[in-house]
C-alpha cells in the first residue's frame, strides 16, 4: 500500500449535532480480531460480514485514525486504489454489495502512541483505551456506540515478554505459537460497541478470588498488575465483591459472565474504563496499603470500583446510542456509585461531598464558555465532554427522578428500562420513558434537566402572620443565560424542606415541586414562627437566594448549625455563615482595614467545634472553612490573592482564640492502636488532621513540632501526609528536610510521589512557580504520564488560585507553555489544563488581559488539536454569564 494509508493525526475542527443523528446503514452481527503484538509493529487484523439496513447504496465508511493499512479484501477479494479512498483518516469502500465480508490488516505503533488512546504502552506492557473514539487506532471499523457487536479475539505475543495477554469475556483457548510466542482466545458473547473493546498484555502479577452470584454461579474474580503492586490488590478485591452484592440486592442485576477482570496500569488519561468483563483502571483507583494509600485513597479506591462494575449494566449491557447521550451510562452510573458509597461509609458526609463538587465546579461550568447541557446539543471533540456538567449533574438529574418516583418506584422503573432495553444502544428520553411507564408518572417538564444548561436560582419571599399562625412561603425561579440558550423554560424542581422549631424539632416536613416562573405554598397551625430548613439532603442542582438582605440572619445559621437533623443542612448553614463573615473580611482588605471576628460568629464556631458529634467525618467537613474557589463564586469580580489573605487571615484567627479547643479536640482523636481501615476510624483521622490544619496554620514553633511529632509516629499515609502538608505550607527550619525524607522514603512508590509533588504545588508559600519550574525537571516528574502532569502543573494551575493567578501573569505564561508542549503528546492532557483559563473573564482587567493574551496566543498555534482548540475556542467567543 502506498503513503496515502497513512494520514496525519485529525486536527480540523468540525461541529456535530445532535439533530444529524442517522442510524448506521449497516449491521456487523461479529468480528474476529487477531493481534500480533510488537512495541513498535503490531500488526491487527479483522475480520467481519456488513449486512446493511434499508435500500441505501452508498459508499461504506469505516473509522480510522493514523492507521497504516496493509491489506483489505472484500469477499476474499483483494482491493485495489481505485476501488476504496481514505479520507480524514477514514476507510471509504465504493460499489460494495448489501452483503459483504471484508478483512482489514492494519499496522499500529504502540510505543508511539503517547495519546494514550487506542493500543499504546504503559510500562512495558500493552494497553488499550477506547471509549469514546480510540478503537479507530487500531483498526478501521465502525467507531460508534449504536453498532452493537459480538467480539471473539486472538492475541499472539513473546511468552516471556507478554505471559498474560487479556481481552474482553472469557478465556476459551490458549497455548504455543512459534517463534517463542504463545495465544490466548477470547469470546464475548454480548454485543456490545466498540468503544467497550480491551486487550491488556505484558508482566503482570494478579490476585484471585470468586464471588457466587444470586443465581448460584460462580464467578472467577482477578485484579493484575505490575508484580511489585501486588500486595496493594486485596482492598480492591473486597470492593469487588462489595459492590456486586449490592448491585445484586439493591437494583436485582446479576453478573453475566464466567470471569470479571481489573488490571491497574500507570499511564491512563481516565480514572478508569468499564470495558465489559476487563475494567481497566488507573493505578490510583485499585493499588492501597496503609503505608502508601490515605483514608481518601481508600474510599476512592472503593467508590470507583463500584463505578466501573455498576456500568455492567448501566453502560454496557444498555449503552448509549451516541455521545450526545454520554450522560445516560455515566449520570446513571454515578448516582449508583454515589449510593453504593453512601451505604458503605457515612450517607451524610458522602451527600456533603457530592454536593460541594457539584457547588464549586459544576456551577462554575455552567457559568462559564463551556456551559452545556446534560444532553449536549452539539460538541467538536467528544473528550471535551467528560464533564462534571455529564457525570455529577447528570447523577443530579437522576437523584431528582429518584425523589420524585420515591425508592421502590425508581427502581421499578430501572428494572423496566434494563429489561425492556438490554442488548440496546439507547437515549436519555428511553430512560426517562421507563421510569414514567413504570409508574405511571407524567416527566415532560422533568425532560427539560437534559436539555437546557445552567444552574436554577430560586428566589425565596417569607411571610409570617404570627396572629394567624401561617406561614407563606413564595419561590420564584430564574436561569441565567448560557451559550446558545438566552431564554430558560421553568423546570421541575423538587425542594425537600422542613420548618423547625425550638431544639430542631420539625413542625412539618414535605416535598414541594416547583414547576412555574412563580409559587406560593401556605402552611398553617404554627404556634411560632419557624426557622428554614430548605433543600434538605440538596435534593435539586440549585442556588437558594432569600429576599432579605445577607439571607437567613446569623442566628438562624447558627440556629441550623446545631440542631438541623439533615446532614447537609446542618453542613450548608455552617458554611454559609462562614461564607458572610469571610466576605466581609474581603470587604475590609479591600478598603485597608483589618480583620477581625464577631464574637457572635467566633462563639457558634466553638460551639460546633466543641459538639460530641458521633460522625466525626461529618464533623471535620463541619469546622472546615469554604475552599477559596467556593468564596470567589460569591464575588462579581475576583481578586485570589485578597480571597486568599481572608481565608488564611480567618483560619489563624480562628486556630489563635480557639487554640484550646482545637487542642482539645486534636488530641481526643489521637490513638496509640495500629491504622485500620474502616469508616469510623477514617473519620476520627480526618477530625484530628482538620484541627491539625487549624493549629499548624498559625505558623510558629509550637505548631511546627506537632506537625513534626505527627509526621514521625505516624504509622499510615493518612496522618503522615496530613502533617507532611503542615510542614510544606509553613516556614519551620525543617521544611525542606522533611521533604527530602519523605521522598527518599517513598521514592519508589509512584503514587505516592504524585500527593509529594501536588503537596508543593499547592504550598502557600511565596515563588511556588519557581518551585514547580524546578520539580518538572525532577526523577519523580515526566509529562508523559497523565497522573505526574495533574499532580504537579494541573495542581498549581487548578487549585493554587492566588500564586497561579499572579498579578504579573507568569502563571499565564507557564500554562500556556505547558499545554503546547503536551498537546503534542496527550491532547486530552492538555485541554483539561487549558480550561483553567476559561473563567477569565471574572477577573479585574489586568488579569483579564494577561489570560486573554495567552488564550490567543494558543489558538494562533500551528497544528493545535481538536481537543484544545475548541475550548480556547468558546473561552475567548463566549461570555461568562454570572
Amino acid at each position: 500500500m502506498n503513503d496515502r494509508n497513512t494520514p496525519p493525526p485529525e486536527t480540523t475542527a468540525k461541529t456535530h449535532y445532535l439533530r444529524d443523528y442517522k442510524a448506521p446503514g449497516f449491521l456487523i452481527d461479529h468480528l474476529e480480531l487477531c493481534f500480533d503484538l510488537d512495541a513498535r509493529d503490531t500488526m491487527v487484523t479483522s475480520r467481519f460480514t456488513l449486512n446493511r439496513i434499508g435500500s441505501g447504496s452508498e459508499a461504506i465508511v469505516l473509522h480510522g485514525n493514523q492507521l497504516e493499512l496493509v491489506s483489505l479484501t472484500l469477499n476474499e477479494k483483494p482491493l485495489g486504489d481505485s476501488e476504496y479512498e481514505i479520507i480524514d483518516g477514514s476507510l471509504h469502500i465504493k460499489n460494495a454489495p448489501r452483503q459483504c465480508a471484508l478483512a482489514i490488516k492494519t499496522r499500529v505503533n504502540p510505543a508511539d502512541n503517547t495519546s494514550l488512546m487506542g493500543l499504546y504502552l504503559s510500562g512495558g506492557n500493552f494497553c488499550t483505551q477506547c471509549e469514546p473514539e480510540g478503537f479507530r487506532k487500531i483498526t478501521f471499523f465502525p467507531d460508534r456506540p449504536d453498532v452493537l457487536t459480538t467480539y471473539t479475539v486472538t492475541i499472539i505475543g513473546d511468552k516471556t515478554r507478554y505471559p498474560e495477554m487479556l481481552s474482553n469475556g472469557n478465556l476459551i483457548a490458549q497455548g504455543d505459537w512459534e517463534d517463542g510466542k504463545h495465544f490466548t482466545k477470547w469470546h464475548d458473547p454480548w454485543p456490545k460497541p466498540s468503544y467497550l473493546f480491551a486487550l491488556v498484555a505484558g508482566k503482570l502479577a494478579h490476585i484471585k478470588d470468586s464471588f457466587k452470584t444470586m443465581g448460584g454461579r460462580d464467578v472467577e474474580l482477578y485484579i493484575f498488575t505490575e508484580p511489585h503492586n501486588i500486595d496493594k490488590c486485596d482492598h480492591a478485591m473486597e470492593s469487588i465483591k462489595k459492590s456486586m452484592l449490592w448491585d445484586e440486592q439493591v437494583y436485582g442485576r446479576e453478573y453475566d459472565l464466567e470471569r470479571f477482570m481489573i488490571v491497574a496500569v500507570d499511564d491512563f488519561n481516565m480514572g478508569a474504563m468499564e470495558n465489559k468483563g476487563l475494567n481497566v483502571f488507573n493505578s490510583k483507583y485499585v493499588l492501597a496499603k496503609p503505608e502508601t494509600a490515605t483514608d481518601a485513597d481508600y474510599e476512592h479506591i472503593e467508590g470507583v470500583i463500584g463505578h466501573e462494575y455498576f456500568h455492567n449494566w448501566s453502560g454496557n449491557r444498555v449503552t448509549c446510542r451516541d455521545w450526545f447521550q454520554l450522560s445516560l451510562k455515566e449520570g446513571f452510573t454515578v448516582f449508583r456509585d454515589q449510593e453504593f458509597s453512601a451505604d458503605m461509609t457515612s450517607r451524610g458526609v458522602k451527600r456533603i461531598e457530592e454536593v460541594k463538587i457539584l457547588r464549586e465546579h459544576q456551577f462554575r461550568e455552567d457559568s462559564g464558555p463551556m456551559a452545556h447541557p446534560v444532553r449536549p446539543e452539539s460538541y467538536e471533540e467528544i473528550n471535551n465532554f467528560y464533564t462534571v456538567t455529564i457525570y455529577n449533574k447528570g447523577a443530579e438529574v437522576v437523584r431528582m427522578l429518584h425523589t420524585l418516583a420515591g425508592h421502590e418506584r425508581f427502581i421499578k422503573g430501572t428494572t423496566l428500562y434494563f429489561d425492556r432495553h438490554d442488548g440496546q444502544a439507547v437515549t436519555t428520553e428511553e430512560f426517562v420513558k421507563a421510569i414514567e411507564d413504570a409508574n405511571g408518572l407524567d416527566l415532560t417538564q422533568f425532560r427539560r434537566w437534559y436539555e437546557q444548561a445552567g444552574t436554577p436560582e430560586i428566589q425565596i419571599h417569607k411571610d409570617f402572620d404570627k396572629a394567624a399562625g401561617k406561614l407563606t412561603l413564595t419561590f420564584a425561579q430564574h436561569c441565567q443565560p448560557t451559550p446558545d440558550q438566552p431564554l430558560k423554560k421553568p423546570f421541575h424542581i423538587p425542594l425537600h424542606i422542613a420548618l423547625l422549631h425550638a431544639g430542631g424539632e420539625a413542625a412539618s416536613k414535605t416535598l414541594i415541586e416547583l414547576t412555574e416562573k412563580q409559587q406560593t405554598f401556605v402552611f398553617e397551625g404554627l404556634k411560632t414562627e419557624p426557622v428554614l430548613s430548605m433543600l434538605r439532603d440538596f435534593s435539586a442542582p440549585v442556588k437558594l437566594n432569600f429576599d432579605s438582605m445577607g439571607g437567613q440572619s446569623d442566628d438562624e445559621l447558627a440556629f441550623l448549625m446545631a440542631h438541623d437533623n439533615d446532614a447537609y443542612n446542618r453542613w450548608d448553614a455552617g458554611q454559609r455563615l462562614m461564607l458572610k463573615h469571610l466576605l466581609k473580611h474581603i470587604h475590609s482588605i479591600q478598603h485597608g482595614f483589618p480583620i477581625a471576628l464577631e464574637t457572635s460568629f467566633k462563639d457558634a464556631f466553638e460551639i460546633l467545634l466543641s459538639a460530641n458529634i458521633d460522625d466525626k467525618a461529618f464533623h471535620a467537613l463541619a469546622i472546615s472553612l469554604p475552599t477559596e474557589n467556593a468564596i470567589s463564586q460569591e464575588l462579581k469580580i475576583i481578586q485570589p490573592d485578597v480571597v486568599h489573605q481572608a481565608r488564611a487571615g480567618m483560619k489563624v484567627l480562628l486556630a489563635t482564640g480557639l487554640k484550646q479547643v482545637f487542642q482539645n479536640k486534636y488530641e481526643a482523636n489521637s490513638t496509640n492502636q495500629r491504622y485500620q481501615y474502616s469508616s469510623e476510624e477514617a473519620g476520627r483521622r480526618r477530625l484530628r488532621n482538620q484541627c491539625l490544619d487549624y493549629l499548624a496554620s498559625v505558623n510558629n514553633a509550637a505548631a511546627w513540632q506537632l506537625a513534626q511529632e505527627q509526621y514521625n509516629k505516624s504509622d499510615n499515609m493518612t496522618e503522615q501526609l496530613a502533617a507532611l502538608m503542615a510542614i510544606a505550607n509553613s516556614n519551620s527550619p525543617q521544611r525542606n528536610t522533611v521533604l527530602d525524607d519523605f521522598y527518599t522514603k517513598w521514592k519508589k512508590e509512584s503514587l505516592v510521589l504524585d500527593k509529594w509533588l501536588s503537596i508543593q504545588a499547592m504550598s502557600s508559600l511565596p515563588d511556588r512557580l519557581t518551585a514547580v519550574k524546578k520539580l518538572l525537571n525532577h526523577a519523580a516528574f515526566t509529562i508523559k504520564n497523565p497522573n505526574k502532569v495533574r499532580a504537579l502543573v494541573g495542581a498549581f494551575c487548578h487549585y493554587n488560585a492566588n500564586q497561579f493567578h499572579a498579578a504579573n501573569g507568569e502563571g499565564y505564561a507557564f500554562l500556556r507553555e505547558r499545554v503546547l508542549t503536551l498537546d503534542k503528546l496527550n491532547p486530552q492532557g492538555a485541554a483539561h489544563l487549558v480550561s483553567a483559563l476559561n473563567h477569565w473573564r471574572r477577573y479585574d482587567e489586568k488579569r483579564q488581559t494577561l489570560m486573554q493574551n495567552e488564550l490567543e496566543t494558543i489558538q494562533s498555534a500551528e497544528g493545535l488539536s481538536k481537543d484544545v482548540s475548541e475550548i480556547v475556542a468558546k473561552a475567548l467567543v463566549n461570555k461568562a454569564t454570572t
